[in-house]
């Protein structure tokens, strides 16, 4: 879940390149005379001039019209891509093998790439959520950020914890991770509805026809035949008609009642 250390060597090329524009525009370091000069400064003291580039994104724009170090075309593209950051506070919620979940309360759910490290490995191990500011870039069709993460030292209790995981499991069903900030992604990923399934389910409806004979009996047994019925019924209808998402939570609260039938008979059964 990071970058090639080819495309971290060229992101770098460039955003260095940039932020030295954005330094001799704004005359915030006037002793440093050159990119490659500019380059080897310890990232606490760009911070000011990497904050004025976001603030001022209209920089970018000169710095492709004047291209002052001689950049390509398609390099001038990965730069001017940039006009399209997201810059917010997020919760670093989960590493996956593909990136790193990004929550943000106003901008979504983004995937996103380390660079030289992974960002698992650049935090080495500490507990999840971790709040961050930051700002995402589009990378090659891909999102990354921009060098620089501030850390909050803040402890998330349960309830914001499973705030965050609710979030991040609706977009993931949904097709709401965002994973490129490219124009040709910016619409959401449509979410597949077809049924793909890997067996043979068609004595389902011979389940459901069954399940309704099955009444009376003990208080128990009653119950437990309630709750088969309510679940064949459930399962049936995500077979047959999956996008009728009303009829589906419907089936879904009559599940849940019956399951609550069969707990309160159960916990008033006495030995």
């Amino acid at each position: 879940m990071k970058l090639s250390r080819e495309d971290t060597n060229l992101f770098f090329k460039l955003m260095w390149g940039l932020q030295f524009h954005v330094n001799r525009q704004r005359q915030i370091l006037p002793n440093i005379k050159s990119t490659e000069e500019y380059a080897k400064l310890p990232m606490s003291d760009k911070v000011e001039v990497r904050d004025a580039l976001w603030a001022y994104p209209d920089l970018i724009d000169t710095y492709v019209q004047n291209n002052p170090d001689g950049l390509s075309i398609d390099e001038l593209e990965l730069v001017r891509t940039w006009k399209r950051f997201v810059s917010s506070s997020f919760q670093i919620f989960r590493f996956l093998k593909k990136y790193a979940v990004f929550v943000s309360e106003k901008s979504g759910v983004f995937g996103v790439l380390g660079l030289y490290d992974s960002l698992e490995e650049l935090f080495n191990g500490r507990p999840l959520p971790i709040m961050v500011q930051a700002v995402l870039l589009p990378f090659k069709g891909r999102i990354v950020y921009d060098g620089l993460l501030k850390r909050y030292n803040i402890t998330f209790g349960g309830g914001i914890r499973s705030g965050l995981k609710e979030e991040y499991m609706a977009a993931q069903q949904n097709g709401r991770i965002i994973t490129t900030l490219e124009p040709e992604g910016a619409a959401s990923p449509q979410v597949e509805h077809e049924c793909k399934l890997s067996k043979d389910f068609g004595p389902i409806d011979e389940l459901v026809k069954g399940s309704e004979q099955l009444r009376g009996g003990s208080p128990i047994q009653s119950a437990a035949f309630t709750l088969l019925r309510a679940s064949a019924r459930l399962a049936q209808s995500t077979l047959h008609r999956p996008d009728e998402l009303d009829e589906l939570r419907h089936l879904g609260r009559q599940l849940q009642r019956a399951l609550n039938r069969l707990k309160t008979v159960l916990a008033r059964a006495e030995r």
